[in-house]
């Protein structure tokens, strides 16, 4: 039931306009003064106020000023004599939903009021959905709908509830320390540290003090006792990006933290335990380090408990334009540029790239692509060059070869635009608003290039 306060200090008036209201079926409030209305809508919430322009104590403005603060979802009707309308008009800039005049009909107050709350029923859909396909393509920070993804998202949230260790496969780029942190964060430690070490990234001679830290005087310089990161993880989880760097020596005391939750400080003289899960993550495959003898045997399968291998993403070519949005979103808004997707020769150029460096190398096109774009829409000069000259260089071969029997680029480039609009319209079975959301454009965009290009589609 949709809940209204009016504020009135006319008995008279509050009593008519509650009256008609109360028998449309909602819930009525009442106060005679502005800072009673307000000390009411601070106690519970109303979906309506409609105030009287003049009261008491503090005007209509002044509680309408005060209700964007503490109530930003509360639309608000002023109710105003004829000749306070410049103010009531004034007060629609302050966020007000509409006025009314007096003497105003009553039916004329119960419509506005029913299509103010029919609005405010289809905002909240309208953000439910987008929670909705937000929420089905991105968990935890991952992007993607393919079903190599899904099948990824299953495992997360299957194994994030388990303490089991977790070794990350994929090449560079593909996202395997989000993975790690969506485990982390959808677990049972969540509240614990999450400490993340990048093994290629310290020396080999400084890598084993980085991980179970030493004791005073253990070596030079070693003036004060210093924890690890296993030590600085316990209770949470700890994350070994590239192990198949580590050194034998390494190996073995990292192959007893995992057998038996405890290690030794360099120069220490006593056992450190530490309750730690391990997530570990490698672009190497480790089964022929196995082989070559540069990685033990029995610490890769006690690290290949449960195996996470991420799909690059040519393998994902469902996910590029999604990812590319996504992408976008975010950093149209961290440079606070009006950018409304991609071109559809844009997203042809990203479609047909292989992207070697995976989403990594997606997203720093993008993030280009908007820094350095001019129009509404991403365009494939936007893109690094590379990518956005795809296109032109196969039009171009296929040009100079004879093939397609173009006669200039341009009839070339038509002929590209033509037959992916065609292809993306195909998987989704003509819907030319899920086709439109997935080219980049709006859909009177889509339509007029449908029409341009004589691309027949039903709905």
């Amino acid at each position: 039931m949709s809940r209204v306060l009016i504020i009135d200090d006319e008995p008279l008036m509050r009593i008519s306009v509650s009256d008609a209201l109360k028998g449309e079926g909602y819930e009525v409030s009442e106060a005679a003064s502005g800072r009673e209305g307000l000390g009411l809508a601070g106690e519970s919430g109303f979906d309506v106020v409609i105030t009287d322009l003049r009261l008491p104590d503090i005007d209509g403005i002044e509680v309408l000023k005060a209700l964007r603060k503490s109530s930003p979802e509360t639309m608000v009707v002023l109710i105003t004599a004829f000749g306070a309308v410049e103010t009531a008009v004034e007060a629609m800039k302050y966020g007000a939903y509409d006025y009314v005049t007096k003497p105003f009909a009553m039916d004329e107050l119960l419509i506005m009021i029913k299509r103010m709350l029919k609005l405010k029923e289809l905002e909240r859909e309208n953000q439910s959905l987008k929670e909705q396909v937000e929420g089905r393509y991105n968990f935890s920070g991952l992007v993607g709908r393919s079903e190599k993804m899904n099948e990824i998202f299953e495992m997360i949230k299957v194994i994030s509830q388990t303490d089991s260790t977790v070794l990350i496969l994929g090449e560079s780029g593909t996202g395997k320390e989000i993975v790690a942190g969506a485990i982390h964060r959808n677990g049972p430690r969540k509240d614990g540290p999450y400490i993340k070490v990048s093994c290629a990234a310290i020396p080999e001679t400084l890598l084993e003090a980085e991980l179970f830290g030493y004791d005073k005087g253990a070596f030079t310089g070693a003036v004060k006792q210093k924890k690890g990161r296993f030590e600085l993880a316990d209770k949470g989880t700890i994350f070994l990006d590239e192990i198949g760097e580590l050194a034998p020596s390494i190996q073995v005391k990292l192959l007893r933290v995992l057998q038996e939750k405890e290690f030794d400080r360099l120069g220490g003289t006593g056992t450190v335990s530490a309750d730690v899960r391990v997530i570990c993550a490698t672009q190497r495959d480790l089964k022929k380090e196995v082989q070559n003898g540069s990685f033990r045997e029995d610490l890769y399968y006690r690290l290949n408990v449960v195996p996470i291998a991420l799909p690059p993403l040519r393998e994902r070519k469902g996910d590029i334009i999604l990812l590319a949005n996504h992408f976008l979103n975010y950093y149209s808004g961290l440079c606070k540029k009006q950018v409304k997707g991609f071109s559809v020769e844009a997203v042809e150029a990203l479609i047909k790239y292989p992207f070697p460096g995976n989403v990594r190398e997606l997203e720093h096109a993008v993030e280009r692509a908007v820094v350095m774009g001019k129009g509404e829409e991403i365009q494939p000069w936007d893109l690094p060059e590379e990518i956005g000259n795809s296109n032109l260089n196969d039009c171009l071969k296929a040009f100079q070869s004879g093939q397609g029997g173009y006669e200039n680029l341009t009839k070339a480039m038509k002929d590209f635009e033509r037959k992916y609009i065609i292809k993306v319209l195909e998987e989704t079975n003509g819907n030319k608003t899920l086709a439109a959301r997935l080219l980049g454009v709006s859909r009177k965009t889509l339509w007029e290039k449908c029409k341009l290009l004589e691309i027949i589609s039903g709905e």
